[in-house]
């Protein structure tokens, strides 16, 4: 009995491949602790959407962030359990009443972009159920159902204490490193069968890439293709800093004739100001170049369909996608707090805020962090002067469709190309330990 209904934007019925299936069934049956990887365009949030939509069992789901907990209609961990910001460490954990009879009613917990979630944050959600259901078996007896890819999206540092706690304490920071897996098996289910991609050949360079294994000749291929030059139709660009990004779409919007027209955002209850899901003051101009923020309820457009704005007026846009015209409404997106009823004997959600906006951004430039998840044909990816974190040029390279999409500021060098030595280290030894479950 999911807590949840589709209501952050529609989704298309899907048919799931063989091993999502099977990843369907273990989490159906309660079989075992389980993190569904795989590298992008694999399915991995079109599962985790299925699975939540249709499973029987009691299930909350969350994120470490505000904006990854929208994606997926949740709350965020730290809300969920009622953690401390920061390093959190061996501190005693309160909860109230309320918090514990939610938890207790538990049965699966699915946290999505888990990469982002570190060592110390898991180990305390781990101590919260086991503290919460008086049980002492990991996670209290809770089955956890992870989504994310540890090669494209890492855990933010935090603080130098935390930073210093870490290095004291944990082999490193990401979750696989947490001491409860001294205690649990977490099974690998590794998604292959890739949606986004069709051309072998391409696919090939991302999993290059993902790996940290591009060779001279394929470095060739990349920096060739992406030499051409720009269309005068210039697609979108993927860059890897927020002021590369505004100046871009700064620049865009003031060269287009004609006055700004300016959408603000309704906003009731506590959202959070650094987690708004659009611009709080959005301005855009006939011509602009715009990225769509919601999927559509009649499937005409995704969040992430780039689109041109050809009119807006009285609180809403018209905007053109793929050649054709639409009247794009205001969206309201909610923020949910999980609640256990002692009545009914239920979880539920309830609203705390709601944010209603033009589910439209400015097109020309997005950063590849909020590229995330997202599917283009074209793009122009500037990663300024090198690539600052890892996965973040596999992140880029991987949001397009095919390689003749494909535009590059300036050419791939190898310090482009960053892996986290621990996510090596973890896949390999979970190949190793016979855990990992890829299936083609």
């Amino acid at each position: 009995m999911s807590a949840h209904g589709d209501d952050q934007g529609a989704f298309a019925p899907v048919e799931l491949t063989d091993q999502q299936r099977l990843v369907e069934q273990a989490i159906e049956q309660g079989g075992g602790h389980l993190l569904i990887t795989g590298r992008a365009g694999t399915g991995k949030s079109t599962l985790l959407n299925h699975v939540v939509a249709t499973t029987r069992r009691v299930v909350a789901v969350c994120a470490p962030t505000g904006v990854a907990a929208l994606n997926v209609g949740g709350q965020t961990i730290h809300s969920l359990f009622k953690l401390p910001i920061g390093l959190i460490g061996p501190t005693q954990l309160r909860q109230d009443r309320a918090l514990q009879r939610l938890l207790t009613v538990l049965d699966v917990l699915i946290i999505d972009e888990i990469s982002m979630v570190s060592a110390d944050v898991l180990d305390a959600v781990d101590r919260s159920l086991r503290l919460a259901r008086k049980r002492t078996e990991p996670f209290g007896g809770v089955q956890l159902v992870l989504f994310g890819d540890p090669y494209q999206l890492a855990p933010v540092p935090g603080s130098l204490e935390e930073r210093v706690y870490t290095q004291a304490m944990y082999r490193s920071m990401w979750f696989f490193d947490a001491h409860v897996w001294e205690q649990a098996e977490l099974q690998v289910h590794e998604l292959e069968a890739i949606h986004r991609q069709r051309d072998e050949r391409f696919r090939r360079l991302l999993t290059a890439v993902r790996h940290g294994r591009v060779t001279a000749p394929m470095a060739a291929v990349l920096n060739e293709t992406g030499a051409r030059p720009v269309p005068v139709d210039r697609p979108l660009t993927l860059a890897s800093r927020n002021d590369a990004v505004a100046s871009i779409n700064r620049a865009a919007l003031a060269a287009l004739p004609g006055a700004v027209a300016t959408s603000v955002a309704e906003v009731n209850g506590d959202f959070g100001q650094r987690t708004f899901p659009a611009e709080e003051v959005l301005q855009v101009k006939p011509g602009a170049h715009v990225m769509l923020l919601r999927n559509d309820p009649d499937f005409r457009w995704v969040n992430g369909s780039m689109g041109v704005v050809t009119r807006i007026q009285s609180g809403q846009a018209r905007v053109e996608v793929a050649g054709v015209e639409h009247d794009v409404l205001p969206a309201t997106w909610q923020r949910y707090r999980y609640n256990y009823s002692v009545t009914t004997k239920q979880l539920t959600r309830e609203v705390v805020a709601e944010f209603t906006q033009l589910p439209i951004r400015l097109g020309w430039a997005v950063t590849v962090h909020k590229a995330q998840g997202k599917t283009f044909d074209a793009a122009v990816i500037d990663l300024g002067r090198r690539a600052f974190s890892p996965g973040q040029t596999y992140v880029a390279l991987s949001r397009l469709t095919a390689l003749e999409g494909l535009y590059l500021s300036r050419p791939l060098i190898p310090g482009d190309i960053i892996v986290d030595p621990d996510v090596q280290r973890f896949m390999a030894e979970s190949v190793r330990a016979g855990v990992a479950a890829p299936v083609a």
